[in-house]
């Protein structure tokens, strides 16, 4: 055994993400989009704006989904936290910050029926204190502002940077991103936004080129922000022979691994040999 990679789901090593905030009634034709081509995405969401709560915002913003659209709308992707009223948590004392994260929790959870434990921070503002604060609360990753430009998976998933928000060279990333051939590494295409920004800007054409050019494609995983933290522990709660030889795999998914020129599929609960 020359090499042991861990691989995306059935042998891949590239995968496509989209997270947008707030919640506004342009997420209805932007997910139109995303199921048209594949695509999948996460959608952070304040609880304590929903049903119209958010007046002072709509005629900057626009209006929000309401609640009662909510589970369909999002069916396939991932609802996730946005915190219950929007502020700046670093500013704010850590009863405020659990108040803001729990009430979010509790009211989408209630609405969507799944554990929701995924975060985006509100006016992009990150420490580590938050950051403890959330692990504590449940919250096992969270998407700051800003763009990478590359396609790495992050070194810190509680301080997530996306590869590029839409408005920052989508299309010619996109290129780059399939372009690219060599298998050594995982590659990672995260885009981020406000849906209402493509009303705002009058550039709906560039998500739908996005989308029609990236979408549909076997050698890509199509995930939402969720599914690929998940599948990411997974692989670390691996359990190798000190040989490499075997591998026992105690999470409830499959993990993929290439060993050498072989596409192995490590099942949950149960050994498997590499060699």
């Amino acid at each position: 055994m020359k090499h042991l990679y861990v691989c995306f789901p059935q042998g891949r090593n590239k995968a496509v993400t989209l997270s947008y905030d707030d919640g506004r009634i342009e997420d209805r034709k932007f997910v139109s989009i995303l199921n048209q081509n594949g695509l999948k995405g996460t959608f952070h969401l304040n609880f304590g704006y929903l049903n119209g709560k958010d007046k002072g915002e709509e005629e900057r913003y626009g209006k929000r989904v309401c609640e009662e659209e909510i589970a369909q709308l999002y069916q396939g992707h991932e609802v996730a936290c946005h915190s219950l009223f929007h502020p700046t948590l670093t500013r704010c004392p850590g009863v405020f910050v659990a108040e803001q994260i729990l009430s979010d929790r509790r009211g989408l959870e209630a609405i969507v029926g799944e554990p929701i434990c995924g975060f985006s921070y509100p006016n992009g503002a990150v420490n580590q204190e938050l950051k403890r604060i959330l692990k504590d609360l449940g919250i096992v990753y969270g998407r700051v502002v800003g763009n990478t430009e590359d396609f790495d998976m992050p070194d810190d998933f509680m301080e997530w940077k996306a590869t590029c928000h839409h408005n920052h060279h989508l299309l010619e990333l996109t290129e780059q991103f399939l372009n690219k051939e060599r298998n050594q590494h995982l590659n990672l295409f995260y885009v981020w936004g406000h849906s209402y920004e493509f009303s705002r800007d009058d550039n709906w054409e560039l998500i739908e080129k996005f989308a029609e050019k990236i979408g549909g494609r076997e050698d890509i995983w199509y995930a939402t922000n969720l599914e690929i933290y998940q599948y990411m522990k997974a692989f670390q709660s691996l359990i190798f022979t000190a040989d490499s030889s075997k591998v026992y795999n105690p999470s409830v998914q499959p993990v993929w691994l290439r060993v050498d020129e072989k596409l192995v599929e490590a099942r949950p609960g149960v050994l498997t040999v590499l060699s």
